[in-house]
């Protein structure tokens, strides 16, 4: 459910005030809006109206995304990310709804230097690129504290707060973590999938838990205030992780594999971890992740399946969405970089392949859809201020 376009958005284009083919390589983009069929909730009127409310009252947080626009034409995507200059999806952002959104840069794809991902280099350009061209216009900002996400919601502006899902970029410089900071970075994962210096990924068989440099690390971001993700941790290196934090650490985004069986979600022990040190996890919607039982061909009910199990597992404080969406094919990015990411170990249950995720497809849908699930099945006002943002507000103020 697209919002009204925020009135802050003067309609900038990434970077609009330089010179195609001369200054950058030009790629037909897929569109931000209408790029597949608006989700029908069945909402009523009033109920419409009560979603466009509630997110014009209360702040809202999408805990994990990649608002970046992909190549029309998705096999042009790994020619395009060498260029570094990843398009912001500033338009779809606009129709959004949202408050902040935690962008985590798309870094492991960031393929600049390196087939492979997640190098300094690389990461440094995506970082680079995608802020020069942010301070060029005037409706989304950094923001480096819980002020500046006051501060946006004041002024009709939307806060981008820069995050990375791995680690593995810092190799085993432990500051370069402050590096990350003084660039801006206020959230950092432990792991993606494949282990590295700090600890487990999810896609080994054996998870060693997190490592002597893990826990190093750990001290460094809570002493810089750096919110700790661990969503593509293994399951010992997230219960060390928790363990270790002096401050509550996030699951930004995930699901319960309870719910669905594969390494990419998280076992109750995990959440319930999470939870009893007062984090937060954020409910993902990448395709073919948050499946469920009941709705196994990966749709908004199939998210939600993972959203009522954990509020019943650990409680409504805890939980919140980290849609983990772009624009353009979401799908066809796991193709390309298939051979990068080892998302899951063992076998994984047979389901239904679909080419986008109905009602969480992009950055521009996700929340509004999101809030009119939750207005259509009946949570007050409070409840959905708490998971839409009042959770990760909550979490934010003990972390920065």
């Amino acid at each position: 459910m697209l919002q009204e376009p925020a009135s802050r958005y003067q309609g900038h284009k990434s970077y609009s005030y330089l010179e195609p083919h001369a200054d950058y390589r030009v790629f037909e983009l897929a569109p931000e809006i209408g790029r597949v069929p608006e989700h029908d909730l069945g909402l009523s009127d009033p109920q419409r109206q009560r979603v466009t409310r509630l997110l014009a009252e209360h702040i809202a947080i999408s805990l994990h995304e990649h608002p970046v626009i992909l190549p029309a034409d998705v096999t042009e995507l790994r020619a395009y990310n060498r260029t570094a200059r990843q398009r912001t999806g500033f338009e779809g952002l606009a129709r959004s709804g949202l408050t902040a959104v935690f962008d985590n840069f798309m870094a492991g794809a960031s393929c600049v230097t390196s087939e492979n991902g997640w190098k300094w280099n690389d990461l440094v350009y995506a970082l680079g690129m995608r802020m020069s061209d942010i301070y060029q216009q005037d409706y989304v900002t950094l923001a480096t504290s819980l002020d500046d996400i006051r501060a946006a919601k004041r002024d009709g502006r939307l806060a981008l707060v820069a995050g990375l899902e791995c680690s593995s970029p810092i190799e085993n410089e432990l500051d370069r973590i402050d590096i990350l900071y003084g660039f801006g970075v206020r959230q950092l994962g432990i792991a993606y999938s494949q282990a590295n210096m700090l600890g487990g990924g999810l896609s080994e068989a054996r998870d060693g838990g997190l490592t002597h440099f893990g826990r190093r690390a750990v001290d460094r971001m809570n002493k810089l205030g750096i919110a700790i993700d661990i969503s593509h941790s293994g399951d010992q290196t997230c219960l060390d992780t928790i363990e270790a934090s002096r401050v509550p650490v996030f699951v930004t985004h995930a699901g319960a594999r309870s719910v669905w069986n594969t390494s990419r979600m998280k076992p109750d022990e995990v959440i319930r971890a999470c939870a009893e040190r007062g984090g937060v996890i954020g409910i993902e919607a990448a395709p073919h992740t948050t499946l469920s039982e009941a709705h196994p061909e990966h749709s908004l009910d199939s998210v939600m399946d993972h959203f009522t199990y954990c509020v019943d597992l650990v409680g409504i404080d805890h939980v919140t969405f980290g849609p983990d969406t772009m624009f353009g094919d979401h799908v066809g990015v796991h193709k390309t970089y298939a051979g990068n990411y080892g998302h899951d170990s063992g076998n994984k249950p047979a389901h239904p392949r679909v080419e986008y995720v109905s009602g969480v497809e992009n950055p521009g849908e996700a929340f509004g859809n999101i809030v009119g699930w939750l207005v259509k099945h009946d949570y007050s006002d409070d409840e959905i201020a708490k998971v839409i943002g009042g959770n990760t507000i909550r979490v934010l103020e003990q972390v920065w």
